[in-house]
């Protein structure tokens, strides 16, 4: 199987469409035009055996990267409290943290459980009453200010 970067990965229908365009005789060029992407986009696919499949990269490795453990035990430890992320940044810069808070908050959003939202309950007013029955007043300004020739 070809190598597929990660920037020209294609649907699983443009794939097999690539090649029933094949199948039918239409060329290159023809291919690519119908499909919207290069030439030799068109070429890497039909080479191709299978179907292209998007492959994670390797995590790499960050300044926080040492921390995360210890900021996740801190949050465990501290459930149901939330520890703020500039207490954690303070202790672990005393541990030869050098990064910023922006990644750490990055860290502990996906630490976080997700708060259930309540739904909205909407109560319907009389029909006598609706909005649509009391006319709009504009306070006595904006009615001069119209009235004015331009």
């Amino acid at each position: 199987m070809a190598a597929f970067s990660e920037a020209a990965l294609i649907s699983k229908e443009v794939f097999v469409e690539i090649h029933v365009y094949q199948r039918q005789g239409m060329s290159l060029r023809k291919i690519a035009a119908e499909v919207g992407c290069a030439v030799n986009t068109v070429r890497r696919y039909l080479a191709a055996s299978s179907a292209p499949k998007y492959e994670r990269k390797v995590e790499r490795a960050t300044k926080l990267g040492p921390y995360k453990d210890y900021v996740r035990q801190r949050q465990a430890a501290a459930h149901p409290h939330w520890i703020p992320a500039t207490v954690l940044q303070r202790e672990i810069t005393e541990q030869g943290y050098v990064g910023g808070l922006t990644k750490l908050r990055a860290v502990l959003r996906t630490l976080r459980p997700v708060q259930p939202t309540e739904p909205v309950v909407r109560f319907r007013s009389h029909q006598s009453i609706s909005a649509d029955s009391i006319p709009a007043q504009l306070p006595r300004h904006h009615a001069r200010a119209r009235s004015r020739p331009a």
